[in-house]
């Protein structure tokens, strides 16, 4: 499966945040979509409009197996997915700011 290491992520990478409710309002990557992987076949159509034409969207949740589970789905339909190795844990631990809605300093659940 293709994977990403956080620390290779730059500014203005397509973010798809796949976490549940409760782990996106704690806190997450500033710009990220995210569309709950519960909710993740019913709301696709938001991701083909927002993902950037052509570009790669890097998958991610708290830890990679959800975000590897949605990326497998992904390249299966011919889109150029990721993992992020590691998810949000990774994200934060390496100094990544994590917010809420708000714009607050938010925290990984």
């Amino acid at each position: 499966m293709p994977t990403v290491q956080v620390g290779d992520l730059k500014d203005g990478d397509f973010l798809l945040d796949v976490r549940e409710d409760d782990e996106w309002k704690a806190g997450h990557a500033e710009g990220a979509l995210h569309i709950p992987i519960s909710e993740f076949v019913a709301r696709y159509g938001e991701l083909t409009e927002a993902a950037p034409q052509d570009g790669r969207i890097h998958v991610i949740c708290r830890s990679g197996g959800r975000s590897a589970q949605v990326t497998m789905y992904l390249a299966q339909q011919g889109i150029d997915a990721v993992n992020v190795d590691g998810g949000m844990q990774v994200w934060e631990a390496a100094g990544r700011p994590v917010v809420t809605d708000d714009g607050q300093q938010g925290h990984v659940l």
